[in-house]
């Protein structure tokens, strides 16, 4: 908060408006920063990578105190038995370590290897058990037979271990000893969060997950990108707040939405972060409502920057929309996504890992994200000054410019009831570009932005 003032005092002293909107970032940012972006949100994966995240546990907390070194993250911890509209937080679950031993005493599961190895939030179990038996808890995936699957079962209790399914082949002793040491007991669940205030009313909401373990594109890329997001926007001024959370996918944003009820009304728009590393093209899924300012700031942001990206009609499945979309909120929230969940064949795989996920992919997700920002932060309406005819404007400098920055295209429609984003799509032209057109109207006083305080 304290950041924010100085850079909002700086930004008064330079411009004599404390709340000026700042100028876009959209075309500041050159290819080579972008790729550093990535590179850093590959490398921040790869130093999120071992922790062994679940619903709750030590793990989350790891991953968001390695986030507090880059953001003033605020870590929230919420009493197990805590209810949440339909749901309550459950115990928490802590892994110390998990094998199978054969006859000869050799680790052949190893929880140490991987962490995935474990079913997520398996009850204990010390024992010596037969090989049927323990065949009954392993879950391995026949079509990719070197993978380990990623499995959980965070609502019911039971114990199991995720294999390669190679493996069930070379499993031909006649017991086995079994140890996941493990416990299941009354703790909390633990989220974070980080809200960047804005100079007017109105939050935009930044949403991802926490609770897997060892996967890169499902789970860390959305960390990784956010994090780094809010670390390049907590030292800008910005119109609207943006708040960033990080939480464990379904309970966690029902948990927050509980707390949080007051707050939900300031929230104009938002995006669920998932899966956004991969090297396939982006993926956007519309918010329940279809139209809303982000559904058209994201579409706006594909056509003039990832012409390979595609929309998708709003679902309630998969990421988190379903529930900040869920008709007692109906929030403006859609998913950015590259590949849709389960639609890769990595996807909740060991085979989700550093090799799966691209600094390029990284950056690009970055770039579209911080647009889709820009976008949202830099609609406005304006009205023409001149509107009775087409004003002149070479004597003031403009008509070289005029077909590059849209300027007719601005003067035409600036009527105080069409926004930049509506001019920009009836043009098809980047809003950023005619942002620059309308400051450029406004300096020589042909436009004025509607409801423009008077200065005088």
């Amino acid at each position: 908060m304290q950041r924010h003032a100085a850079a909002m005092a700086e930004r008064s002293e330079m411009t004599g408006r404390a709340d000026e909107a700042p100028e876009p970032c959209a075309g500041s940012l050159s290819d080579d920063q972008i790729s550093d972006i990535g590179r850093q949100a590959h490398a921040l994966i790869e130093q999120l990578y071992p922790f062994c995240r679940s619903l709750t546990g030590e793990g989350v907390r790891q991953s968001l105190r390695v986030l507090q070194q880059i953001i003033p993250l605020t870590i929230h911890e919420v009493p197990s038995g805590t209810p949440a509209y339909d749901w309550v937080v459950p115990d928490e679950w802590t892994i110390e370590d998990a094998y199978v031993l054969d006859g000869r005493g050799r680790r052949v599961i190893d929880f140490r290897a991987s962490n995935l190895h474990v079913l997520g939030n398996s009850s204990p179990i010390d024992a010596r058990v037969s090989r049927e038996e323990l065949l009954e808890h392993l879950f391995s995936d026949p079509a990719h037979p070197d993978w380990i699957p990623y499995r959980h079962t965070y609502y019911q209790e039971a114990w199991g271990f995720c294999v390669p399914h190679r493996l069930l082949d070379q499993l031909n002793e006649p017991s086995y000893r079994v140890r996941i040491d493990s416990r299941l007991e009354p703790g909390s669940l633990t989220y974070g969060e980080l809200a960047i205030p804005g100079c007017e009313p109105g939050e935009i909401l930044i949403s991802t997950h926490t609770c897997h373990p060892s996967l890169c594109n499902d789970n860390l890329s959305g960390i990784a990108v956010a994090a780094l997001l809010a670390r390049e926007l907590e030292h800008t001024v910005r119109r609207f707040g943006v708040r960033f959370l990080f939480l464990p996918a379904t309970l966690g944003p029902l948990v927050w939405l509980s707390r949080n009820e007051r707050k939900v009304p300031a929230i104009r728009s938002g995006l669920v972060l998932a899966g956004i590393g991969d090297r396939g093209s982006p993926t956007y899924m519309r918010s329940r409502r279809g139209n809303a300012p982000i559904d058209r700031a994201v579409r706006h942001a594909f056509e003039h920057l990832s012409r390979s990206g595609t929309i998708r009609d709003f679902a309630p499945a998969g990421y988190d929309q379903r529930q900040y979309c869920s008709p007692g909120f109906d929030l403006p929230m859609g998913v950015l996504m590259r590949t849709p969940s389960a639609e890769y064949p990595e996807y909740h795989t060991s085979a989700d890992n550093l090799e799966l996920v691209t600094a390029e992919a990284l950056g690009d997700s970055w770039r579209l994200i911080r647009v889709a920002i820009d976008i949202l932060e830099q609609d406005r309406c304006f009205v023409n000054q001149f509107p009775k005819g087409e004003p002149r404007l070479g004597p003031r400098g403009l008509f070289a410019d005029a077909a590059r920055l849209g300027l007719l295209w601005l003067l035409n429609f600036s009527d105080g009831r069409h926004s930049l984003l509506d001019i920009a799509e009836r043009a098809a032209m980047p809003l950023w570009v005619l942002q620059e057109g309308a400051r450029r109207l406004k300096a020589c006083g042909l436009l004025k932005e509607a409801n423009e305080r008077a200065t005088g």
